[in-house]
């Protein structure tokens, strides 16, 4: 772990929306550590959102399980606090109202550009749950009906690579790069800015989301600074690919009459 990268960034605990412009922006406040200051490493399990619709979706693997692609760091803070933080405000925001009896889907379908406060904090959490879900062991390279379709679609897995990581590192910005089953049946592979995803009505293409990729720079700035391609590429050694291949198998069956 590279704690003098601490010395460079600091990370977010506040999330708020700018009305006038609609954009999502981040406000940090984190202390950086004295050297009588011991750096404590927190556990998962122990952290709970506050009481509301939605909870946050307890990891199967400890911080450190990531290392090195994710350092134990950036793991914790990423959970503990960004993905905490999203998972409140959406509780909070639809406590009371007609959204509140919804699945999490069904809100992002009805996110536009007049609820920003929903659309972002839904797509936050959303989009975390995703990107955790679909990290930690199981398959390290896709199989069965999922790989036979990725050859299909791109020719190889290496091919799907190279994609998703060119269209990642082309995203300006905060944003999400995504592998999803769009409504044709095909695999595709785009990116949303902010906290958008796929399944909104606002996103450029549409789809299931099968995998995601968060390119936040609270997501790998700790670690990587200004080196994102080398996060993302980073990445592909901890997916999940039996998650991954069970997305694609729910959402092909679904599409299925």
């Amino acid at each position: 772990m590279k704690l003098r990268n601490l010395l460079f960034y600091s990370i977010s605990l506040l999330v708020f929306v700018s009305c006038n412009r609609k954009k999502l922006t981040e406000v940090v406040e984190v202390p950086l550590p004295s050297k009588e200051d011991k750096l404590v490493i927190g556990n998962p399990e122990d952290v709970k959102a506050d009481e509301g619709v939605f909870e946050m979706t307890p990891l199967p693997y400890k911080y450190e399980a990531m290392a090195p692609a994710i350092d134990v760091l950036t793991m914790e803070i990423h959970y503990s606090k960004h993905y905490l933080t999203y998972t409140n405000n959406l509780n909070k925001l639809i406590t009371g109202t007609d959204l509140a009896s919804l699945a999490i889907e069904e809100i992002l379908k009805k996110s536009t550009a007049t609820n920003m406060d929903v659309r972002n904090n839904a797509g936050g959490y959303y989009n975390h749950t995703f990107f955790f879900e679909g990290l930690g062991k199981g398959s390290k390279t896709p199989k069965d009906s999922l790989a036979s379709v990725i050859t299909r679609d791109f020719g190889s897995l290496e091919n799907l690579k190279t994609q998703f990581t060119d269209v990642a590192s082309k995203q300006f910005g905060s944003g999400w790069a995504w592998l999803i089953l769009d409504n044709t049946g095909k695999l595709q592979v785009c990116s949303t800015p902010n906290q958008d995803n796929p399944l909104m009505p606002v996103a450029a293409t549409k789809g299931t989301p099968l995998l995601a990729l968060d390119l936040w720079e609270h997501a790998y700035y700790l670690n990587y600074q200004y080196k994102r391609k080398k996060y993302i590429e980073a990445f592909f050694s901890v997916i999940n690919w039996t998650k991954v291949a069970e997305r694609f198998d729910s959402a092909n069956s679904s599409e299925t009459p």
